[in-house]
């Protein structure tokens, strides 16, 4: 009996070291969880850190670019007036009276004419993004959109702009050579000739001559199609600086 009691009284000692192990293999295993939850948090926390430092930074370079895109676009704008303002004068004066012809500048306004002044803005953080595929990195879904409508846009610009220059090129300037003075337009660009050409050509015929009419009406549509986007690029700018401007904010 005595024999009994001893071996019943051993076995719940050893039950009760089991349970404390038990227990404090439970309690290790939660702690070993929980430190593992508090370095995943920690982790996720640093990567979302830095993903917010990330875009911020890319804020903050877009906005200092675009800025600096509105001011080449404020010249490329007034250069694409003044061109289509010019021409537009020339055009309207074909088929005129001489004597009304030669009351305008006529070289200058050719010389005005032919300079659409291109737009060429700084897109390195658009270009980085797109071709990186890290457009996702901006939480503003408004912001992503407007500068997938600015590429395209600028797309539609160069186009245009191209077609513009190319007539430019390939038809007005050639027409010119042949029946203006080209030194008398070129007085007021770089060369800066201060005699007019001396030879003894008629400069007003090309106001008497379908060619020049149907080529710088032509040249006009172009530069009303280059004008109209340059409006179009103008609208997204300032919407895209005042996104990246309360995004800094």
């Amino acid at each position: 009996m005595i024999k009994l009691f001893r071996k019943i009284r051993q076995d719940l000692i050893t039950e009760n070291k089991f349970s404390k192990y038990i227990l404090y293999a439970i309690g290790e295993i939660i702690l070993v969880v929980i430190g593992i939850l508090i370095a995943l948090q920690i982790n996720v926390w640093n990567q979302n850190r830095l993903a917010v430092n990330e875009e911020q930074a890319i804020l903050k370079n877009m906005h200092t670019e675009f800025l600096q895109n509105r001011e080449s676009l404020k010249v490329a704008v007034l250069g694409s007036e003044a061109a289509s303002n010019s021409g537009k004068i020339l055009f309207n004066l074909i088929g005129k009276q001489r004597e009304e012809i030669k009351k305008h500048n006529i070289d200058s306004l050719f010389f005005i004419s032919l300079d659409t002044g291109s737009f060429r803005p700084s897109e390195n953080t658009i270009s980085d993004l797109l071709q990186s595929g890290r457009l996702q990195i901006l939480k503003n879904s408004n912001l992503k959109d407007l500068l997938h409508l600015w590429a395209r846009n600028m797309k539609d610009y160069e186009s245009t702009q191209n077609r513009t220059e190319i007539k430019i090129d390939d038809e007005l300037i050639p027409y010119l050579t042949e029946k203006y003075s080209m030194k008398d337009i070129d007085m007021y660009g770089r060369l800066n000739w201060t005699v007019k050409t001396q030879l003894n050509i008629d400069k007003l015929q090309v106001f008497e001559d379908i060619k020049f009419e149907n080529i710088l009406d032509d040249y006009l549509f172009r530069c009303s199609g280059n004008r109209n986007n340059l409006n179009e690029l103008e609208k997204i700018l300032g919407t895209i600086i005042k996104e990246t401007r309360s995004q800094n904010d």
